[in-house]
C-alpha cells in the first residue's frame, strides 16, 4: 500500500477567555480557533510496527520522539480498536515548537486521520474523538482542522463560517510552555475569572455565513487572549513582537496566539500581509515569521 500523506496545519486562537479552572485542575477555556495555511506534513507508510522518524528544518526542536504526541495519540487508539493497523510515521517539522499554535496538537490530529483512513474508520468515531481529547485539549479541534468556537477543556467545538482572512503569523523563536502561563495565571481549582451569570449573558455571538471580514475584525476586537499578560511577564519578546505587528501598515489586528510567543495581525489583503511580512522578515531575521491567510 503506497505512503499516505496529511498536513498538520497551524491552529491560531484569535480570541482565548479563561473562563476558570476546574477543581480538578483543568482550565475551562472560550476561544475562536482559526487554522493557517502553514502545516507540519506527516507521511504514514504502513507496517507491522509503529515508529516514527523526524525530519524538516525544525525536527531537532522537538526532543525525543518516544514523548511525540503522534506516538501517544497512535498508542492509544491502538488500546481502543482491536487490531489496528499502523506503520512507520515520518513527521517534517516546519513549525515552532511550544509556540502556542498547535504544531503538537496537528500533528496528532494528522496521525489520527492517517489511522482513520488506514483502519477505514469514519472521523466521527468516538473512539477517534476520545483519543484526541486524552492526547491533548486542542488536538479534537485540530482533526477537522477548521473555524471553531472551542469550549470547555476542547470538547465543545462549535463550527464558524469565517472568511479568508490575511494574515502575518510571527515567532520570535523563544518556546513558551503552556504549563508556565497558566501557572502564571494564577487560578486556584474551583475559582472562576468571571461569574456563572455573565457566562450566560456574555455567551458570544459570531458572524454568520458569508459576512465580510470587516464584520469578523468588528467582532473579533470586542475579544481578548487572556493568557497574554501571563505569557508576556514570562517571555518579555512576546511584547516586542505585538509592537513590531502594530507598527505595520494597514494592520487590522494584533493579538498573541494560545499561550505565546507566536503571535499575529490580520491585514484587509493579500498584498499588506506579504508587504508586512517582508518588513518584518527584514527587520528581525532571527524570528520565524509566515504571510498567508486564515481560514
Amino acid at each position: 500500500m503506497p505512503a499516505l500523506i496529511e498536513e498538520g496545519r497551524a491552529k491560531v486562537n484569535l480570541t482565548l477567555k479563561v473562563v476558570g479552572r476546574r477543581v480538578d485542575g483543568f482550565h475551562d477555556l472560550e476561544s475562536v480557533v482559526a487554522f493557517a495555511d502553514c502545516a507540519d506534513r506527516l507521511t504514514l507508510e504502513p507496517g507491522p510496527e509503529l515508529s516514527l522518524s523526524m525530519a524538516g528544518p525544525l525536527a531537532d526542536a522537538c526532543g525525543d520522539t518516544s514523548d511525540n504526541l503522534v506516538l501517544k495519540a497512535a498508542r492509544l487508539l491502538g488500546e481502543r480498536v482491536a487490531d489496528l493497523e499502523v506503520g512507520h510515521f515520518t513527521l517534517e517539522k516546519v513549525l515552532p515548537v511550544a509556540a502556542g499554535i498547535g504544531g503538537g496538537s496537528a500533528d496528532a490530529a494528522a496521525a489520527l486521520r492517517l489511522l482513520a483512513r488506514l483502519n477505514e474508520l469514519s472521523l466521527d468515531d468516538s473512539r477517534i474523538m476520545e483519543v484526541a481529547l486524552q492526547t491533548g485539549a486542542d488536538v479534537p479541534v485540530c482533526v477537522a482542522s477548521r473555524a471553531c468556537d472551542m469550549t470547555g477543556v476542547g470538547e465543545g467545538l462549535l463550527p464558524l463560517d469565517l472568511p479568508k482572512m490575511p494574515c502575518v503569523l510571527v515567532n520570535p523563536r523563544v518556546p513558551v510552555a503552556t504549563r508556565d502561563v497558566f501557572n502564571a495565571l494564577g487560578l486556584r481549582n474551583g475559582e472562576l475569572l468571571i461569574g456563572a451569570t455573565d457566562v450566560v449573558m456574555q455567551a458570544p455571538s459570531w458572524p454568520e455565513a458569508g459576512r465580510a471580514i470587516d464584520d469578523w475584525i468588528a467582532a473579533l476586537e470586542r475579544g481578548t487572549n487572556d493568557l497574554e499578560g501571563p505569557a508576556a511577564r514570562i517571555e518579555p519578546v512576546i511584547s516586542d513582537v505585538l509592537f513590531a505587528l502594530r507598527e505595520t501598515r494597514d494592520v487590522r489586528l494584533v493579538r498573541m496566539s494560545g499561550s505565546g510567543a507566536t503571535c499575529f495581525a490580520v491585514f484587509g489583503t493579500d498584498a499588506d500581509a506579504e508587504a508586512a511580512g517582508e518588513q518584518l522578515r527584514a527587520a528581525h531575521p532571527g524570528w520565524w515569521v509566515h504571510a498567508g491567510a486564515l481560514s
